[in-house]
């Protein structure tokens, strides 16, 4: 039975792996450093949640459960501790600057749209805007890449006029480091917080929605009527954070943070290459 049930859970995860396999070898990484990557994870999950009475877990223990050598864990554990692993920002600079001016009051009209900005000047202002949100980035650095990117434009009396809310001018490994970064790793946390509840209680919410019978004929009205209502929901919960965002600035207690987030998509896949759809 143990055997049939870790049969399926590998099936689904081979499922999984085929699209993101493709990405990496695009993207110019093999098996090698896919392997590499997968042995430091499990390495370091066992290592951290293994542990008894706070401690982390030895060495022998994390090589039973992973199946790695003594020494290759040892090797996985000193190159952690060496500090040779790499960690990803998770927002830029463009993408606060542009998530901010949707969502400070003070860089918003009386109808809650984005002002028109003079570069600087008394009162809002782009400069302001990057001083307040932007941390070290000098103004004009900001303008410029934000022009290159097609996200804001001088009009003709001189202001800057912001034309989209997200940065996704972002070259192909940008793109992808994004993908893995800030949608498959959220869906990831979530499946596993949620997998081995008893009951939905204390569950994260996780919702997707699949059909095999669209026509061709159909599919871009169907694909743009997907994607114009899944970025009217995810600006209002965006608002939403940004109003919780505000909320405290001016509170002097300091209490701890966490991230959350709220993740939907749209995909598509053909069934004489689906691993999902019958």
């Amino acid at each position: 039975m143990q055997d049939t049930i870790q049969r399926r859970i590998l099936d689904a995860l081979l499922i999984t792996l085929k699209p993101l396999a493709r990405a990496l070898l695009r993207a110019g990484i093999g098996h090698r450093e896919f392997n590499e990557i997968s042995k430091s994870a499990f390495v370091d999950v066992s290592t951290k949640d293994y542990g008894l009475r706070g401690r982390p877990t030895n060495i022998s223990r994390v090589a039973v459960m992973t199946g790695l050598t003594r020494k290759e864990v040892r090797r996985l554990r000193d190159k952690s501790a060496a500090g040779e692993e790499s960690f990803v920002v998770r927002s830029t600079p463009m993408s606060i600057i542009l998530h901010r001016w949707y969502t400070d009051g003070e860089f918003l009209s009386e109808s809650g749209e984005p002002l028109d900005l003079n570069f600087e000047g008394e009162g809002a202002s782009f400069s302001t805007l990057v001083q307040k949100h932007g941390g070290d980035i000098p103004p004009g650095a900001m303008r410029t890449e934000l022009k290159r990117i097609n996200a804001v434009e001088e009009t003709t009396g001189g202001k800057l006029k912001v034309l989209k809310r997200n940065v996704s001018s972002l070259g192909v490994h940008d793109r992808l480091v994004n993908a893995l970064v800030n949608q498959v790793h959220p869906a990831a946390l979530a499946a596993a917080h949620n997998v081995w509840r008893d009951d939905d209680a204390g569950a994260w919410i996780q919702r997707s929605v699949t059909t095999s019978n669209i026509r061709r004929s159909d599919l871009n009205r169907v694909k743009r009527i997907s994607s114009d209502r899944l970025v009217e929901f995810t600006d209002s919960v965006d608002d939403l954070f940004a109003a919780y965002e505000t909320l405290y600035e001016s509170d002097s207690e300091e209490e701890k943070t966490v991230s959350i987030g709220v993740g939907v998509f749209y995909f598509e896949e053909d069934k004489s290459d689906s691993d999902i759809f019958p």
